[in-house]
């Protein structure tokens, strides 16, 4: 049975789809570049995408997913508290999820660079295959030919000022990815019903059991630590989901606190 909208969860789900359906029709490409969160190192980043990001998305699939995730599961929050609480608990999660996942790829990516400045000073075939390896394995092979006539030719210069700059093709493909979805936010709701409705069951599309809520966000909560840290190089924000539902955790923890005015 589909749910009946609520105003607010209307309204976001329409400027949702209009961000991404507009582009479309008029053949805007380059949308997420100017809407995506990008690293903070990037000369690409702005500001303001913490909070646009949420409203671009990379496809249909993506966007369809997400607006059933906030179709389905919303309409209850905001009967709850009210659509202002509920449009600041989604855009604090959303903005949330956007800081959380920044302030971690910002610390992962500090060693990288660190590491070509370093390089930059002795660069030598060892160190070149063991940061390629280590950060860019998927590329490993395909440099195999270069890594081998680097380790039988140290000094060619032709081949440090390569091996250089492979490096920091490594590095800008690390800073240079935009970040979009609301992801973070719906999975932002999704830990809120685990702690505000532990014991309602929800139905699951696919497969098509029922699951309580609390462990529908044990488990989806538990996915993204696992394919975060397995580095799967599946191309999904795993941290902007586990940041979405560490603020909606924080949030609902404070409002508790404030007495039932805050939620």
């Amino acid at each position: 049975m589909f749910p009946r909208l609520t105003p607010m969860v209307k309204n976001l789900l329409l400027v949702t789809v209009a961000a991404w359906l507009v582009p479309q029709l008029f053949g805007w490409h380059n949308i997420n570049a100017i809407l995506g969160l990008w690293h903070i190192s990037s000369p690409f980043f702005r500001p303001y995408q913490f909070l646009t990001y949420m409203f671009a998305h990379g496809g249909f699939s993506h966007l369809l997913f997400n607006m059933l995730g906030l179709v389905f599961l919303a309409p209850l929050l905001e009967q709850l508290w009210g659509p202002k609480k509920f449009l600041t608990f989604y855009l604090v999660t959303g903005i949330g999820a956007g800081v959380f996942y920044e302030g971690v790829k910002y610390i992962e990516t500090i060693p990288v660079e660190q590491k070509i400045v370093a390089y930059e000073s002795n660069p030598n075939p060892d160190d070149f295959a063991i940061f390629m390896a280590k950060y860019a394995p998927q590329y490993y092979n395909s440099l195999y030919d270069f890594i081998d006539y680097y380790g039988d030719h140290p000094d060619d210069t032709r081949a440090k000022k390569q091996s250089v700059a492979y490096m920091y093709d490594v590095y800008n493909a690390l800073i240079n990815i935009p970040m979009v979805g609301a992801s973070g936010a719906i999975y932002g709701i999704i830990m809120a019903f685990g702690l505000l409705f532990p014991d309602l069951r929800l139905m699951l599309l696919f497969p098509p059991i029922p699951i309580k809520a609390k462990y529908f966000a044990l488990i989806l909560g538990g996915i993204a630590i696992y394919s975060e840290f397995a580095g799967g190089g599946d191309n999904v924000a795993h941290l902007a989901h586990l940041g979405g539902m560490v603020f909606a955790f924080i949030m609902i923890k404070f409002w508790s606190k404030k007495g039932s005015s805050y939620y």
